[in-house]
């Protein structure tokens, strides 16, 4: 039996929002596409938010993927910079949903550990091995696309593994493992 599906990876940003797509045939997986969105030209806060929304509703319309895999923001000293993150993620979680594709979130360690096998690693040793395991010629100068990649080759790699990172597959699903949050 031939199984298929496409990955959609996202590294969610308000500067630079990185993505990478890969196509999983037979267990085997394959590089689609990885590019990023560049929001440093816009000073309003709520354009960049509708732009990452339409941006991954453009992906998720041209490329139909199955799963979308999503970096969580990773937790720092600056309560602006979590709160900017956070938003940004939510903005792009919410475009899956209401394409009905399921979310997967992960951490950074993660991804990190799924892809060079330390938690740890740089995001120029994350982008070195993606560069070996998927065949890629180069390497874009901004590593947010290459961080949105390894969100999807981290699921790839975690898919039928019984934990897995927070998993949504609609807004229903998205309240009841949120009880509380949503009012």
């Amino acid at each position: 039996m031939n199984t298929e599906k496409i990955i959609l990876g996202i590294d969610p940003g308000t500067t630079i929002m990185g993505f990478g797509l890969i196509k999983v045939v037979n267990k085997k997986m394959s590089f689609l596409q990885l590019n990023e969105l560049e929001l440093q030209k816009y000073n309003d806060p709520y354009i960049k938010l509708k732009l990452i929304f339409e941006r991954t509703v453009e992906l998720i319309d041209t490329w139909n993927p199955d799963e979308i895999a999503i970096e969580a923001p990773f937790f720092g000293k600056n309560v602006q910079s979590m709160l900017k993150l956070g938003r940004a993620q939510g903005v792009a979680m919410a475009a899956g949903l209401s394409r009905e594709v399921p979310v997967t979130e992960y951490s950074p360690k993660k991804i990190k550990m799924a892809i060079t096998g330390n938690g740890n690693a740089s995001k120029e040793q994350v982008a070195g091995m993606l560069q070996s395991l998927l065949s890629l010629k180069s390497l874009p100068k901004n590593l947010d696309a290459t961080d949105g990649l390894a969100a999807a080759v981290c699921h790839f790699y975690n898919s039928g593994k019984v934990e897995v990172g927070k998993s949504y597959t609609g807004w229903e699903a998205f309240v009841k493992q949120n009880p509380g949050k949503i009012k």
